[in-house]
């Protein structure tokens, strides 16, 4: 199908005079708002949340990964904007989705966030309009889910509007990968989809790699995060396997990585967190049921890897004993709690599994995360705020301090020094000393308050 509304929309957006839309302005959504705003389009954001459209239209960020300056800089140059009005949809020529797309407690996709998406989209859709989705998900979503909504009011994919799925891929903090460098998978309904879609992105992105569907598309993106979901839960039962066998599995990994071909690093921890790893895999395993097909290998891995904060408390408890200490009564407190290194994000993060189960055995739990000075109830129930340092006489009061994300502003050196015990998921720490337990690391000779031999693993 050839539509007519294609040649016009393909030379506006090659001049530059279309109007995109950003729907979600989070991790993924502004980032790519500010890309488009700096590809000469005029870029418009949409969201609910009045605090993160307010933020923009003051010229700031809300996101470590996006400088003010760079929003700011948009602002002044007239080619980015945010709102809270939907209406305003009416007046645009392009709309990204870039809205959360979690599991339910059922581990089964939530996709109630793109359906009122493209429910508010379908209301305003004009036609010539070219719609994308880049919120990841099960495959067919755009054909069986987004396509028929956009349909409702009689506009016709492919001929009348234009749709097109192309899976985002950031890396929060991550200084080397951001939205412009990294490649753009495409699939679009029909091939005027998949060309206008690939001439929007590629002002925007150094790279785009046109695919044949978006099936194919969604498809890419659960093939992605579910690699990295089952080469990490190998690597984490490796590291309880040493645990046992008496061997550091951290050096174990260096020493494996140094092969150039065959091999990939992937390192251990106290589990998967962020908004993909954790989550992906289950929309694959989910849609292949749907097809009677049974993921065994994907689900394993998930197993092990929602294990590991069930194993790292018990390494808590293993180094709480050497003092002779139980779990309940301690003071622990947890160094870094957002899902990785040098970010602020929360979701999945994996810390606050670890500090649910020692406060269910009645741990007096602490934390400290410059990144997340606060965490409310939407975080696991947890209602408490980050202590403001790690000076020596803070560091000596805890039982026991358990790194979970490594952070680079903690001086981890400090923290073995001044610390009975320390429990490191991170490596972090990376030297053997007698009061550290790492994680995966074989054990060491330790010595309690009461002089007695006992062993750190």
């Amino acid at each position: 199908m050839t539509s007519p509304y294609a040649p016009a929309l393909k030379a506006r957006i090659e001049n530059r005079s279309v109007r995109t839309a950003v729907v979600g302005l989070g991790y993924v959504g502004l980032p790519l708002l500010v890309e488009f705003g700096r590809s000469g389009y005029h870029a418009v954001g949409f969201d609910l949340d009045p605090a993160k459209v307010n933020a923009i239209m003051a010229g700031t960020s809300y996101i470590p990964d996006v400088p003010s300056s760079a929003i700011a800089e948009l602002r002044a140059a007239g080619r980015l904007s945010a709102t809270t009005d939907f209406t305003e949809l009416a007046n645009v020529d392009t709309v990204n989705i870039c809205v959360p797309t979690p599991l339910r407690k059922t581990k089964d996709p939530d996709m109630s966030y793109v359906v009122s998406a493209v429910e508010t989209i379908a209301e305003h859709l004009r036609p010539g309009t070219l719609v994308i989705l880049e919120s990841t998900t099960y495959p067919g979503t755009t054909d069986e889910l987004v396509r028929p909504i956009l349909e409702r009011k009689g506009l016709v994919a492919g001929r009348d509007f234009f749709l097109a799925f192309s899976p985002e891929r950031v890396d929060p903090g991550n200084a080397k990968f951001n939205t412009r460098n990294v490649p753009k998978v495409v699939g679009g309904l029909t091939p005027d989809c998949v060309e206008l879609a690939t001439a929007l992105y590629s002002a925007a992105i150094e790279k785009v790699v046109p695919v044949s569907s978006p099936r194919v598309a969604e498809m890419v993106k659960l093939l992605e995060n579910t690699f990295r979901a089952v080469n990490i839960g190998l690597v984490n039962e490796i590291a309880l396997m040493c645990d046992t066998l008496g061997i550091d599995v951290w050096e174990v990994v260096e020493a494996a990585a140094t092969k150039p071909f065959g091999f990939m690093p992937f390192y251990p921890g106290p589990g998967l967190g962020g908004h993909c790893i954790p989550i992906d895999p289950f929309y694959l395993s989910w849609k292949a049921k749907q097809s009677g097909f049974e993921a065994r290998f994907i689900e394993l891995a998930g197993h092990v890897n929602g294990s590991m904060p069930q194993a790292v408390v018990q390494k808590i408890a293993d180094a709480l004993n050497t003092r002779r200490k139980s779990v309940n009564g301690s003071k622990i407190l947890i160094v870094g709690v957002a899902y990785k290194r040098d970010i602020d994000d929360m979701r999945e993060s994996p810390a606050l599994d670890v500090m649910h189960m020692l406060q269910q055995r009645g741990a007096d739990i602490s934390y400290i995360d410059p990144y997340v000075p606060k965490l409310d109830p939407a975080h696991g129930g947890f209602d408490m705020a980050s202590i403001p340092e790690l000076d020596p006489r803070t560091l000596a009061s805890f039982d026991c301090v358990a790194i979970l994300t490594d952070h680079k502003v903690f001086d981890y050196a400090a923290i073995v020094e001044h610390s009975d015990l320390v429990v490191d998921t991170r490596n972090a720490v990376k030297r053997p000393a007698p009061n550290v337990f790492r994680l995966g690391a074989p054990a060491t000779a330790t010595t309690t308050k009461e002089g007695h031999s006992a062993v750190a693993v």
